[in-house]
């Protein structure tokens, strides 16, 4: 299983991105499909999490400002990032697993995202 993160790049504050990951090499559709960033000597923490059947869940820095979606056919997960603010600034992961709370997580590559104030 391969996860394809895109969509990352540089930004002044206030602005948008999108980012986009497709999961190929599979023929399940994942329950669990999000993302993940990792500041620079920071963990790696969850910015938004969707399962196949529509539950969402987003971390308390993003809410009001990110959205995240799929589309199930294309086992595809995208992240809207409005109103970027330089704290935003990580390599951002997508992220899938088949079951909500539990089991094997898979990772994309990583894409850089910097937001300059």
């Amino acid at each position: 299983v391969q996860l394809q993160a895109s969509g990352g790049g540089l930004v002044q504050a206030g602005g948008s991105l999108r980012l986009s990951c497709a999961a190929s090499g599979t023929t399940f559709v994942f329950n669990v499909m999000g993302w993940f960033r990792q500041a620079t000597g920071k963990q790696r923490d969850m910015v938004a999490r969707m399962s196949s059947g529509g539950l969402v869940e987003y971390a308390d820095a993003v809410k009001g400002r990110f959205t995240i979606s799929r589309d199930n056919a294309k086992n595809a997960v995208y992240l809207q990032m409005n109103a970027l603010k330089p704290e935003d600034t990580a390599v951002y992961y997508c992220n899938s697993k088949h079951y909500w709370n539990t089991g094997y997580d898979y990772w994309g590559q990583g894409t850089q995202v910097t937001v300059s104030s």
